[in-house]
């Protein structure tokens, strides 16, 4: 049977543009210190806040604790005294976090800013301080290129400068006392260095680590529960990522936790509380539980033997993988989240003193996981013969022949596609079309040889590894070769505009959202801080605008410069806020094409940033991806509410 000869009545209904992007009727949940209470995200005011309730009780009990109007919450912190909650929020996407606080006692009352800056700085993170009850270690750049560290009274919201930095760069890590243990900082050479802070203060250098397999730095960064110690991710002498310890005394690494041919996953340093942590560690000792490696699943590598009960408990929950964690401080009352490819959030509650377990909450109580797509990973060879992972997604009720596909490339580039929930590729999938996630060299969870194979291959041998990954899949009859989009999001918007203009004749239709266009202005539009970190990354991979040699390179990669070659069906989605890829990077292209009279759809959305948050804007931007790919590829679409 062809594709053409299955009826669309075998295909799961289309769900509208309006309830796929909405956002989430639950998620990022956790529990309180004590184990009495859960905190978690629902819609409240028109937009996504933090409530709290019982454990014991439903949502019908539960109260909204903060009220921002104007844009969702991701970030939030229990504290050590019940009445307070801390939420990081911005202004429509720039990025200069601020901590709040919210009164749990007076959920009515206006949250507080207890980290009023000046525009351009932000806070980065917010660590409880034991030895100083009521209080939380702040960091944030008062200081435009320093990032400092802050004692901040919760209650009264004093501020008092607790470690000023003297390099950019710098890191000093604290123990669970306070005391600072460890510092880490970035040489000139990009070897990562890593230092025991003596008694007195003074700072003995240990071990150097990395440099450019450690694009992102080397992660994480965690002192031990003895304050003896600082887990690292490092490859050692071999081509794995495993989480060691450093000894404070004699710079001596030990395996924590490896497992052959997987990376420890780092993906969670980016996006903390959001996405699950590289390392599980016990709330109330800071022992080291488990650790998370990347793989076709994810795996989770148990540590301690004691959670290794708990933690097959969980596993009994549910057919996915266990994702983020809380627990309360005797590890006794748990609140876990899957992660699931066919259903978009489950979070239980366990407790382990009574086997007790009970579904808390489902994130989108309306899907049906049968009516998604399974995500299965697939593997192959790019033309250099590196190893290349990739995920296939495949719409249901549709015979897998000659389909149009969509090449979804991920962003970073240091980032990768993991098995688990994609709202775009369930979207594209439920619109009739295969949807790849190719995990290109670059992407970090696959080994040192396959991040560092990207240094100086940006719209090279990364571009090749994308065009390798179709060719792959209309090789095995998956895709139609005439129907093949191309869709991504930062990195995954400059390789769009790339595949349209290095390979204009390969694709039939292309999504740039939030992409670069020129690398030379992306790089010098950045925030002024970010350059000291760039050594690993942008400068190494892609080279340093400021070096002319290595800026005469830029324009040959960047599709600014070859604008004059696309012919391809393009749109272009981009966030006015946006600190990482400013707008010009998405005006000068769209202005580049108009000139010419070649069409082209631009959605601007004043208060988004980075990527599109508001549910409204996401469903704006959806609409367009849906027509745009309809019209060119042949999907289906669905009606427009009125």
């Amino acid at each position: 049977m062809t594709v053409s000869e299955c009826s669309t009545d075998r295909q799961p209904a289309l769900i509208d543009v309006e309830t796929f992007f909405a956002d989430p009727q639950f998620a990022n949940a956790s529990i309180s210190p004590d184990g009495a209470r859960v905190a978690y995200l629902a819609p409240h005011r028109g937009r996504l806040n933090v409530w709290v309730r019982d454990i014991d009780r439903t949502h019908d009990d539960a109260v909204p604790v903060t009220g921002d109007a104007r844009r969702g919450i991701t970030t939030y912190y229990w504290t050590d005294n019940p009445r307070w909650l801390l939420y990081l929020q911005d202004t429509d996407g720039n990025e200069d976090w601020h901590l709040y606080r919210a009164d749990l006692g007076d959920p009515g009352a206006p949250a507080v800013d207890l980290t009023p800056l000046e525009p351009g700085s932000r806070v980065v993170g917010a660590e409880p301080l034991d030895s100083v009850p009521g209080s939380v270690l702040v960091t944030m750049n008062r200081r435009p290129l320093f990032f400092d560290v802050f004692r901040l009274d919760v209650a009264t919201g004093e501020t008092v400068l607790y470690r000023e930095q003297d390099d950019p760069t710098a890191t000093i890590l604290f123990d669970r006392r306070g005391e600072p243990a460890f510092r880490t900082a970035l040489a000139a050479d990009g070897l990562v260095e890593i230092s025991a802070i003596d008694p007195g203060g003074h700072i003995r250098l240990l071990r150097r680590l990395g440099g450019a397999e450690h694009p992102m730095s080397v992660q994480p960064q965690l002192i031990t529960a003895d304050g003896k110690g600082l887990l690292v991710g490092s490859f050692q002498d071999g081509d794995d990522l495993r989480l060691v310890r450093i000894d404070h005394e004699t710079g001596a690494e030990t395996v924590v936790a490896a497992v052959e041919g997987h990376d420890l996953d780092i993906s969670g340093m980016m996006l903390p509380g959001v996405l699950p942590p590289p390392v599980h560690t016990d709330r109330a000792t800071g022992e080291v539980l488990a650790a998370r490696f990347v793989g076709d699943r994810p795996h989770v590598e148990v540590v301690d033997p004691h959670f290794a009960g708990v933690y097959a408990a969980l596993r009994e929950l549910s057919d996915g993988v266990p994702g983020t964690l809380s627990s309360d401080l005797s590890g006794t009352r748990w609140v876990v989240t899957f992660v699931h490819d066919r259903d978009p959030g489950v979070t239980w509650f366990y407790d382990h003193a009574t086997g007790a377990a009970r579904l808390l909450f489902r994130s989108y109580p309306d899907r049906d996981p049968a009516d998604a797509a399974p995500m299965e990973p697939v593997e192959f060879a790019a033309r250099d013969g590196l190893p290349l992972h990739a995920y296939l997604t495949l719409p249901v009720g549709l015979e897998p022949r000659n389909l149009p596909l969509v090449l979804l490339v991920h962003g970073g580039p240091w980032a990768h596609d993991a098995w688990g929930y994609s709202e775009d590729a369930q979207f594209l999938a439920n619109r009739g079309y295969a949807v790849l996630q190719v995990n290109f060299r670059g992407s970090l969870g696959y080994g040192r040889r396959h991040v560092t194979a990207a240094i100086g291959e940006f719209a090279r041998a990364m571009h090749d590894d994308l065009l390798d990954a179709v060719d792959w899949a209309v090789g095995r009859g998956y895709a139609d070769p005439g129907r093949i989009g191309i869709y991504g999001g930062s990195y995954g918007g400059y390789a769009a505009l790339v595949g349209v203009t290095v390979t204009p004749d390969r694709f039939a239709a292309a999504v740039d959202y939030v992409g670069i266009s020129d690398l030379a202005n992306f790089l010098r539009t950045l925030p002024p801080f970010t350059r000291a970190y760039s050594v690993n990354n942008w400068y190494r991979y892609v080279g340093d605008p400021e070096n002319a040699e290595q800026e005469a390179d830029m324009p040959a990669r960047s599709p600014i410069t070859m604008a004059d070659r696309i012919t391809t069906p393009l749109l272009v989605a981009q966030g006015a806020n946006d600190v990482r890829v400013v707008q010009a990077e998405s005006d000068n292209i769209v202005a580049s094409l108009r000139a010419r009279g070649v069409p082209v759809e631009y959605l601007l959305a004043d208060d988004e940033g980075h990527g599109f948050a508001n549910s409204e804007n996401r469903v704006r931007l959806y609409r367009a991806i849906e027509a745009h790919f309809a019209e060119h590829l042949g999907g289906r679409r669905g009606a427009a509410r009125e």
